[in-house]
């Protein structure tokens, strides 16, 4: 097997790992390459729609390598609306997901640094950006959201996130 084949194979294997993790190239002008995927089921939730959102909760970045808040509550069946606003002078990242799927993210964006996201269930902000991401958390547990920004993430740029069960009658 080739070097470039083995590296090929490789970058797949992550991706698979990464839990399916749904992104979509960019071309040279940071436009969409192809059209967007439809929202897919993870294990943290599914993405929302902007008119479903029922709450909206800011999550400010810096270059401290923090999110404020760090630690979010929600309810099952919550839509959120984050507005991820991006107080530092560098690029920062808001990405949600299990701990085992930001761990395999943070490894493959170390491998290939200048990949950039166009996903669902994250957004990258530019300095002194922000963006909007809406996230529906139909499944109750424990997850985290990081910036995978190499470096970022193992100097503790990650949050967490409890979506309490809904009780049923």
């Amino acid at each position: 097997m080739t070097t470039s084949a083995r590296t090929g194979f490789l970058v797949l294997a992550m991706l698979l790992a990464a839990g399916a993790h749904a992104a979509t190239a960019r071309d040279a002008r940071g436009h969409k390459a192809d059209a967007a995927p439809k929202a897919t089921q993870q294990d943290w939730g599914i993405a929302g729609s902007p008119r479903a959102a029922t709450r909206t909760i800011e999550v400010r970045m810096t270059d401290t390598m923090r999110f404020t808040p760090s630690s979010i509550q929600v309810k099952e069946g919550e839509t959120i609306r984050f507005v991820v606003a991006n107080r530092g002078r560098q690029k920062h990242e808001m990405v949600i997901g299990t701990r085992k799927v930001l761990d395999a993210h943070a490894a493959l964006m170390r491998r290939f640094p200048t990949m950039e996201h166009d996903d669902d269930d994250g957004v990258e902000v530019h300095a002194g950006g922000r963006k909007n991401l809406v996230w529906t958390f139909n499944r109750p547990g424990e997850f985290a959201f990081a910036c995978l920004i190499p470096g970022h993430y193992e100097a503790g740029m990650i949050g967490t996130i409890k979506v309490v069960p809904t009780r049923k009658p």
